[in-house]
């Protein structure tokens, strides 16, 4: 495929292109994890592969199963220069390099007086909808987004991947990147070559006046496929996909239920204590007095992922919730 030319991309090419032209850019980008080189096909679906072949094994490095590892090396790697991507498998095998992540690259730049830099990408995937199981598919992000010093980004399209992985990269500080894995061979539009996407600043993708709806990831496909659908019947939804939940743009989320008086928010992960939660009390923090309808919010039942494929389905927020939660706000 002739990614240069190339009129529709998957997030996979996404992702690959963006590491390809950080790399090289800047002899600094390396990449390290587990099965990333050739000799493994470039990971379990291909993202880093021809990497290792063109950049070479000591830019491209594949290494032992140990998640410890593989962070403590890339956190090593981004203090005396370089700017490690390093891939963790599955975001859930996050928390076996939790103490390295969250006490050590979150903490470095704070505890050093600003005289250390960390400019490390983690790259994840996760999501429910491939029978993977309880290990294997939550969505861990307000974890991070809790912990200072960390960057949480989630794109929902191949080109915000591209443009937000440009982005990231060139950071100064640690950048948690989470991949949506049931949609990484969803076709989109391809990103234009070299535009970076800012890190922090959401994206309003439909305007509205009736309803705010905010979300990101995955769950901005099914927000899309409701806001349509409602649209009608002349209800008019305004749809933000946060690209960036960690820092947040508050800012967009505040000027447009300002203007809505109605807000729901929709996240994969878990509905309890999530990062709707935190959206949320902003809103109300600020806007109490304009609100025109209770807040909604909708997300996962609090429970493991399941394996069987119709409790997995039954799990997550689709399409009847967040429709549900809209009208709820106009009653």
């Amino acid at each position: 495929m002739n990614q240069q030319a190339a009129t529709k991309m998957n997030t996979i090419q996404a992702v690959n292109l963006a590491l390809d032209d950080a790399m090289a850019a800047d002899v600094n980008v390396i990449v390290l994890g587990e099965d990333v080189g050739d000799k493994e096909e470039g990971g379990i679906v291909g993202v880093t592969r021809g990497l290792s072949t063109k950049y070479g094994d000591s830019r491209v490095r594949s290494t032992p199963i140990s998640e410890q590892a593989i962070i403590g090396a890339a956190i090593g790697a981004s203090i005396v220069g370089m700017r490690p991507v390093a891939e963790i498998m599955l975001m859930n095998f996050t928390t076996v390099a939790m103490d390295m992540i969250v006490n050590h690259a979150a903490k470095l730049r704070f505890m050093s007086g600003g005289q250390t830099q960390v400019p490390l990408v983690i790259r994840t995937m996760t999501g429910a909808g491939f029978g993977t199981g309880g290990q294997h598919a939550d969505y861990l992000e307000a974890w991070f987004a809790h912990t200072a010093g960390i960057k949480v980004v989630a794109p929902s399209s191949p080109a915000d991947a591209y443009g937000l992985m440009l982005s990231a990269i060139e950071d100064d500080d640690p950048v948690l990147f989470i991949e949506n894995m049931p949609t990484y061979w969803t076709p989109g539009e391809a990103p234009e070559r070299g535009k970076k996407i800012p890190l922090g600043k959401a994206n309003i993708l439909r305007e509205g006046s009736d309803v705010t709806l905010i979300t990101y990831s995955r769950r901005v496909l099914e927000a899309s496929a409701v806001v349509h659908k409602l649209a009608q019947e002349n209800i008019s939804v305004e749809l933000i996909d946060l690209r960036t939940i960690a820092p947040m743009d508050t800012s967009t989320i505040l000027a447009s239920v300002a203007k809505t008086g109605r807000a729901v928010i929709v996240h994969e992960a878990v509905k309890p204590f999530g990062v709707g939660a935190e959206i949320a009390a902003r809103i109300y923090e600020q806007l109490f007095a304009q609100l025109k309808a209770p807040v909604q919010r909708v997300g996962s039942h609090f429970s493991p992922v399941p394996f069987a494929k119709p409790l997995e389905d039954a799990y997550v927020p689709g399409l009847e919730q967040i429709e549900a939660a809209i009208r709820a706000t106009l009653k």
